[in-house]
């Protein structure tokens, strides 16, 4: 059978306030900002280590899908998510769930759950398969 998806371009956000936004992915997580359209509301952020794109705006009355602070389950690699942690929250940001060991079949690793400055929530994985 032919694969339908062939890849993944980007993940894309709504959010309520551009600057708390460009504040949180910039400085606090510490991503690379490739573009910022500040009429349409728009940023587009470099993802390390990977060529898709993290991307968002703020939601226009009537647009379809998710609301701002609804998203969950994207998981961002971090070889060291309790260091990480720490310096998300020396950098003023939010750890919803501390790390913490995770038991699967292949083997434990470490994982924890932060927010944006809309409660969208992201985990930090050290997980590697």
């Amino acid at each position: 059978m032919t694969a339908i998806v062939e890849g993944l371009h980007s993940v894309t956000l709504h959010i309520r306030d551009p600057a708390k936004v460009r504040g949180f992915y910039g400085e606090v997580l510490g991503l690379k900002e490739l573009m910022y359209d500040e009429k349409a509301q728009r940023i587009v952020y470099a993802l390390p280590d990977s060529r898709t794109l993290l991307t968002m705006h703020v939601m226009r009355p009537g647009e379809d899908g998710r609301e701002p602070g609804t998203v969950s389950g994207i998981v961002f690699r971090a070889s060291d998510p309790a260091a990480a942690c720490r310096e998300i929250e020396r950098r003023g940001g939010t750890i919803v769930v501390p790390p913490m060991t995770v038991e699967s079949p292949v083997g434990s690793f470490l994982r924890a759950v932060i927010a944006d400055p809309d409660g969208n929530e992201f985990i930090l994985s050290n997980r590697t398969d």
